[in-house]
């Protein structure tokens, strides 16, 4: 996994396969076990709903994680911490939110991952992490950015990959 940082609080990663995608998730788990919220992009079968099952997982949920394609929300309660996984992709207008309540979402110490967040838009609480996930050949690119200061100061302090040695 070959990965680079800009000084524009941004990481760019090479995914080959979905073993570096969840080596991402575990690299960024740390940053997020207080909180925050994650906007996913990326086309049909680029690794949202993959990189939130292994952020999940990173972080310590032990439960099955369902795709909430058809549910809109799975929410989990695991180690301290409220995460909230939304899949908008079914989403014609931001004004369909308003029954899944959430205003829930706003709490400081809970997780949000939003796939298809643009379908929301104005009805979501604001980015903290927005990544863009890509085809490239055979495997996947990512590109994750801070969008907020406690964002960006982790990732600062993000763990380098790691590398097998032989």
């Amino acid at each position: 996994m070959a990965s680079r940082m800009s000084e524009a609080a941004v990481l760019e990663v090479d995914l080959p396969d979905e073993a570096a995608t969840a080596a991402l998730a575990h690299r960024l788990a740390p940053a997020l076990r207080a909180g925050g919220v994650v906007y996913l992009h990326g086309e049909l079968g680029a690794g949202k709903t993959s990189f939130a099952r292994a952020l999940l997982r990173a972080l310590g949920a032990n439960e099955r994680i369902k795709s909430p394609t058809y549910s809109l929300i799975e929410s989990y309660r695991f180690g301290g911490i409220v995460a909230h996984h939304l899949d908008l992709y079914r989403i014609a207008d931001p004004g369909e939110l308003e029954f899944l309540g959430l205003d829930a979402l706003a709490e400081p110490s809970g997780l949000v991952l939003v796939e298809w967040p643009e379908r929301g838009a104005g009805a979501l609480p604001p980015p903290d992490w927005r990544l863009d996930l890509a085809h490239a050949g055979t495997g996947r690119r990512a590109r994750l950015s801070a969008l907020s200061a406690p964002a960006r100061e982790a990732l600062r302090n993000l763990q380098p990959p790691r590398t097998n040695r032989a």
